[in-house]
């Protein structure tokens, strides 16, 4: 049975296990030889929307919303039960959930859209309408990577302010 303190961890790991699934399925899809060759194409890995996909996208819904995630999980949980002194902010625990979350969420998506609409332009030789449409992606991409690394922020303030805290009561 999971302590009552403990069960907002699970959506952590829920996020890093659905994470996991994205980021298998799409870097099966990404080796099938239409897909690479599309890939390749557009510019996958080096430059071009392609590298937008590939590895832009696939790296940060495994990195950040697999590994990350789990790795907040598993410090929220361990921190306090090794130290037996809790966590600076339970708050701030949840805010940093949610804030990484739907910033890897939204990053990918964005990285997906616009790597796919931009790769298609440059593929009909559309070069107005790539410009165009990048000129979107800077503000949209922008916003999304700043909620990621608030989340991401908001998590390193509470070990820290935990560590902090629990350094205080040892002395």
């Amino acid at each position: 049975m999971i302590a009552h303190q403990d069960r907002y961890l699970i959506k952590f790991i829920i996020m890093s296990s659905m994470s996991f699934f994205i980021g298998t399925v799409h870097g099966v899809l990404q080796v099938i030889p239409p897909i690479r060759h599309w890939l390749d194409s557009i510019g996958s890995p080096y430059g071009g929307p392609g590298h937008m996909i590939d590895p832009l996208a696939h790296a940060h819904i495994n990195l950040i919303g697999g590994v990350t995630i789990l790795a907040m999980a598993t410090t929220y949980y361990l921190l306090p039960h090794i130290t037996r002194i809790p966590l600076y902010s339970n708050r701030m625990a949840e805010h940093s959930f949610w804030w990484t979350t739907i910033g890897v969420l939204s990053f990918y998506t964005t990285l997906m859209i616009f790597g796919s609409i931009e790769g298609n332009m440059l593929l009909s030789g559309n070069e107005m309408g790539q410009a165009d449409i990048h000129h979107y992606y800077g503000f949209v991409i922008s916003v999304a990577s700043s909620i990621m690394a608030v989340g991401l922020w908001l998590f390193l303030l509470n070990v820290l302010l935990s560590l902090k805290k629990i350094y205080r009561h040892q002395s």
